[in-house]
């Protein structure tokens, strides 16, 4: 069958009109794109929904069980990653001893641990590795919720229901986050946003353990593990003195807080497991 002009021209046609279609969707922004002020975070309706209301929640002792327990699942998660990666730390320190080479892949998660903590792995030697391991370790949990209900007001902060942010966490890019309406003339920081509470959380531990900030409350946690102690928050809380400008009234506060609140920090799954 013979395809006349007239096929030919349509079939051009066709091909310079998909063509322009797809420098449209790559290259120019929608007017929707356009039409979003620029250095204003955007805000998800669908995430800032996954928050509950805690402040609607009349009961003070059922708001502060409430607000344990929807982060504690995601605090669980993240220590066992972390002790996922600091088993695999000390499996490496052993193989280190008995003289044994490490596979291309052992070698790969390790550089993937190092950038992860920040930390440069020169050589491989057990000080390397033992000085990695102060970084890799997990964040007592209930540290961690008494330290979230500080910095959100338990659950009812604008940063923690608009941008999932639970421990106060900047970020200094221009539109990373969002503004503080109380933010000091001059400074340029925001409160970061984060797509989900897992993000939240883990942002947070990796940022106590690999921070320059927080190397007190690292060396007070390497000591203990050297005396075979398991670290608890009352021990750990006092490596945050760099986490608030007001320093020693901080961590007066958490401490505090720690005291008031045991009854609601006992997960209640644990608790009925070891019984």
């Amino acid at each position: 069958m013979k395809t006349g002009k007239v096929g030919l021209f349509t079939i051009a046609l066709g091909l310079v009109l998909g063509l322009l279609l797809v420098v449209r969707l790559v290259f120019i922004p929608s007017s929707e794109e356009q039409a979003q002020p620029l250095g204003k975070a955007v805000i998800n309706e669908e995430i800032a929904n996954v928050v509950p209301d805690f402040a609607a929640i009349k009961d003070v002792s059922e708001k502060k069980r409430a607000f344990f327990d929807f982060l504690r699942p995601s605090i669980k998660h993240q220590n066992a990653i972390i002790q996922g990666e600091r088993d695999f730390l000390i499996e490496i320190k052993k193989q280190l001893i008995n003289g044994k080479e490490l596979t291309e892949a052992d070698e790969f998660r390790l550089q993937q641990i190092s950038e992860k903590y920040q930390y440069t792995l020169r050589s491989l030697t057990l000080n390397n590795i033992d000085t990695l391991l102060e970084r890799v370790d997990i964040i007592p949990e209930q540290m961690v919720l008494i330290q979230a209900a500080n910095e959100t007001g338990w659950g009812s902060s604008r940063f923690a229901k608009e941008g999932l942010n639970f421990f106060g966490q900047w970020c200094f890019r221009k539109g990373c986050g969002l503004v503080p309406q109380s933010r000091t003339e001059g400074l340029s920081h925001e409160v970061a946003l984060f797509k989900t509470v897992e993000d939240s959380v883990a942002s947070y531990m990796r940022n106590l353990n690999s921070n320059a900030a927080y190397s007190l409350l690292r060396s007070i946690r390497a000591d203990l593990r050297a005396q075979n102690k398991t670290p608890q928050a009352q021990d750990l809380v006092y490596g945050l003195i760099n986490y608030s400008e007001r320093q020693e009234a901080y961590i007066d506060e958490l401490l505090e807080m720690l005291r008031q609140n045991q009854r609601f920090l006992v997960d209640n799954n644990e608790k009925t497991t070891a019984a």
